[in-house]
């Protein structure tokens, strides 16, 4: 066996070295305590409660905007972008797709049959014998 053919088998048969990596998840004790921890820092070593804690600025944002909305008898705003469109608006925005796509193609369909009625109009004009018909 060669010795990229090998290489290339043995490449299949090893496990990913890089397993998926897990998305964190965060209770609200720790947002809350990593809240007021940042808030309470000195204007200097707000940056290092970031690093050691492995967050960035934006969470710290966002996790401050909730717990304000909250305070304020407000829901927070956590919902994902496709929330916002209903089930209903999505079907029907997928049937109007769908109908689209049928007159497209039930108007090929048409054209088509009229370009194979042409043909043999033609075909009969001529006195070549027609093609073979298979269906």
């Amino acid at each position: 066996m060669s010795s990229s053919l090998q290489h290339a088998v043995d490449a299949e048969e090893l496990p990913d070295p890089a397993p998926k990596p897990i998305r964190r998840s965060f209770t609200t004790e720790y947002r809350h305590r990593v809240v007021a921890e940042y808030e309470a820092a000195p204007h200097g070593e707000k940056s290092g409660v970031l690093r050691r804690e492995g967050l960035y600025q934006s969470q710290i944002r966002e996790w401050r905007a909730e717990r304000d909305a909250t305070a304020a008898g407000l829901v927070p705003h956590r919902a994902s972008p496709r929330s916002s469109i209903s089930e209903t608006d999505r079907l029907r925005a997928e049937n109007a797709r769908l109908t689209k796509e049928l007159a497209k193609s039930q108007a090929v369909v048409e054209i088509m049959g009229k370009l194979q009625g042409l043909l043999e109009t033609i075909s009969e004009s001529t006195d070549t014998p027609p093609p073979p018909t298979t269906r």
